[in-house]
């Protein structure tokens, strides 16, 4: 990612952003989704601040082995994208609420191959599908946006299968928490959390939510 970036242009949504209307109950005590959306550093800080998502990682998918390294992912050759692999309590948050904020919060999906000023193939849009039914829910949530035209521009989200999860280097890992003051966390990550507790506050850990005690 390129540090002298401004904020992505996010684009405000015509109305309120609507929940999913397929978004099936899942029984199990946990489940993850592997997700695309620009920079994983501040993808990562949106999901880690979420009520229910136990564990965030960020990482490659979509290329192979050999080159599943932050050195050759950043020249856009390589097929990979960088993602982050959401833990999370369905108990507590549904598959729906999730793709509910990476829509609405995490990055702007009517941007192709690109979020602001990162661009390339590895910043693209995308949900990495490990079940037909985590399928079926993104692509049903997909239509349904773009048939209510929250967006001026359609999206552009891929549906991609996950073949394999790559974690990317330690120090990739937590990046925002680790380091708030770093210039492109400063001008990227930063709003996008502000946009998460303004809008979202019910979604949030407690530790997040805009009281007092926060």
């Amino acid at each position: 990612m390129t540090t002298s970036c401004n904020v992505p242009g996010l684009e405000v949504p015509k109305s309120r952003f609507p929940d999913p209307e397929h978004d099936p109950k899942d029984p199990s005590a946990s489940a993850h989704i592997v997700l695309g959306g620009g920079c994983f550093w501040c993808v990562e800080a949106v999901f880690l601040a979420m009520d229910g998502v136990s564990h965030v990682e960020s990482g490659y998918a979509g290329g192979s082995p050999e080159t599943a390294n932050y050195d050759a992912v950043c020249s856009g050759q390589t097929g990979h994208a960088e993602v982050v692999d959401v833990h999370y309590e369905p108990a507590k948050l549904s598959l729906g609420q999730l793709l509910k904020v990476f829509f609405s919060v995490a990055h702007d999906p009517t941007q192709l191959n690109r979020q602001g000023n990162d661009r390339g193939t590895q910043y693209r849009s995308a949900v990495f599908f490990e079940t037909p039914e985590q399928q079926r829910v993104a692509e049903a949530y997909i239509q349904q946006l773009n048939a209510a035209g929250v967006y001026s521009q359609p999206i552009v989200t891929t549906l991609e299968p996950l073949e394999r999860f790559y974690p990317a280097e330690a120090y990739h890992q937590n990046f925002a928490a680790q380091n708030p003051y770093q210039p492109y966390i400063m001008a990227v990550a930063a709003p996008k959390m502000e946009k998460l507790v303004t809008t979202y506050e019910d979604y949030l850990k407690p530790e997040y939510r805009n009281d007092d005690t926060a």
